[in-house]
C-alpha cells in the first residue's frame, strides 16, 4: 500500500460523518471509510488464512473495532534492561535457582530452533489463542519462581513447565544478573495483541510491559519500514493496527520496527531509491547533479542578464524622451 493512498484521507466534521458513513481512525487528522477498511480487512485475513494473525471485528458504541496480533520487529541499537521483580514480589534467588531457570530456558530455546516453532505452554491447551512467535518463550519470572520454590524444594518436569507461564522472555532472556541488560537481535520479531483503538504510545507500553522492560516507553518509537528503504514514523496519535491493515499483510513489503526515539530517522521514498546503491555509484550521481546545477546557474544568469539589459535600455529610452520635451 503506497503512502500516498494513506495520505489521501482527511478529517470530516462529526455531522458529515454521521450523514455519510462511519469511519475508522488512522490518526486524529485522518479517517478511513469503514467500507474501505472492511475491503482491506478481507484481503488481510485471506492472506493469513489458517494462522493466528487473522483480525476479528466488533462494534463498540457504533464504532468498528479491529483486534488481533500485531507483529513488531526489534530495531534497537542500545541495550535494554529487564525488571527483576514482578509487581510487589521481592525474593532473592540463589545461584542454584538462577542456574536451574537459565538451563530450562536454554533447553526450550534450543528445542524451538530445531523444531521451527514453540511448544505451547499448559495454559495454551484450553482453546485460548496464544501469541504466535517462534522466538519467544513463556517463562515465569525469578521472583515468582522463588515464591513457589519456598513451598516445595522439588519439582517434576511438568511442574517446571507450568511455572514458565507467567511472563514472556525475549529470545530466552529473562532477568538474572548476566542477561538482564542486553540488546535484542536486530530484525527478530515479537507480537502483541492489540485493537484498532490503541495508539502508538499504548502499543509501546503494552510491548514493554509484556517483557517487563524497565526503560521508559517515551524512549522508543515505531517506524513503518518498507522494502524500498522508505521509513515512516508512526506518530503518537496514530493507530498501528489500522496502519498495518492499510499497508497490507505482507511483511516482506513493510514491517513495523521499534527503535530508539533519538536514533530513528524518517527516509522519504525519493531518498530511499538511492540507499541501496554502492558509494561509487552515489558519488557519480552527486557529480551529475553538480554539473546539472552549474548548467542551471549559467542559464539563469544569462536569462536575468538579458532582462537587466532590456530594462536598462527601456529606462535610457524614456530618459531621452523626457529630455526632448
Amino acid at each position: 500500500m503506497s503512502r500516498d493512498y494513506v495520505n489521501c484521507f482527511v478529517s470530516f466534521s462529526p455531522v458529515r460523518m454521521c450523514e455519510r458513513q462511519t469511519f475508522v481512525k488512522l490518526s486524529e487528522e485522518k479517517l478511513i471509510p469503514k467500507s474501505d477498511i472492511l475491503s482491506l480487512l478481507r484481503t488481510y485475513n485471506c492472506y493469513h488464512e489458517g494462522k493466528n494473525f487473522q483480525l476479528r471485528t466488533r462494534e463498540e458504541d457504533g464504532q468498528l473495532i479491529l483486534e488481533g496480533l500485531l507483529n513488531i520487529y526489534w530495531g534497537l541499537r542500545r541495550p535494554i534492561r529487564l525488571q527483576m521483580f514482578d509487581d510487589n514480589e521481592r525474593f532473592r534467588l540463589n545461584r542454584n535457582e538462577i542456574s536451574t531457570v537459565a538451563k530450562q530456558a536454554s533447553a526450550e530455546s534450543n528445542n524451538n530452533s530445531v523444531n521451527g516453532e514453540p511448544r505451547p505452554a499448559d495454559g495454551d491447551i484450553g482453546g485460548q489463542e496464544e501469541e504466535d512467535s517462534p522466538q519467544l518463550l513463556r517463562t515465569r519470572s525469578d521472583a515468582s519462581f522463588m515464591r513457589v520454590q519456598r513451598r516445595s524444594n522439588t519439582h517434576t518436569a511438568g511442574d517446571l513447565q507450568r511455572l514458565r507461564t507467567h511472563r514472556f522472555s525475549i529470545n530466552g532472556h529473562f532477568y538474572n544478573h548476566k542477561t538482564s541488560v542486553f540488546t535484542p537481535a536486530y530484525g527478530s520479531v515479537t507480537n502483541v495483541r492489540v485493537n484498532s483503538s490503541m495508539t502508538t504510545g499504548q502499543v509501546l507500553n503494552l510491548l514493554l510491559h509484556k517483557f517487563r522492560v524497565e526503560n521508559n516507553s517515551e524512549d522508543f518509537v515505531l517506524y513503518m519500514v518498507h522494502e524500498s528503504g522508505e521509513r515512516t514514523r508512526l506518530k503518537n496519535d496514530e493507530h498501528p493496527l489500522v496502519a498495518r491493515v492499510l499497508y497490507g499483510p505482507c511483511e516482506k513489503i513493510s514491517k513495523i520496527f521499534i527503535t530508539e526515539a533519538d536514533l530513528g530517522e524518517e527516509v522519504t521514498y525519493d531518498v530511499a531509491q538511492y540507499i541501496k546503491f554502492e558509494i561509487p555509484v552515489l558519488d557519480s550521481f552527486v557529480e551529475k547533479l553538480k554539473e546539472e546545477e552549474e548548467r542551471e546557474i549559467v542559464k539563469l544568469t544569462k536569462k536575468y542578464s538579458a532582462l537587466r539589459s532590456m530594462i536598462l535600455h527601456q529606462l535610457e529610452g524614456r530618459g531621452h524622451s523626457s529630455d526632448r520635451v
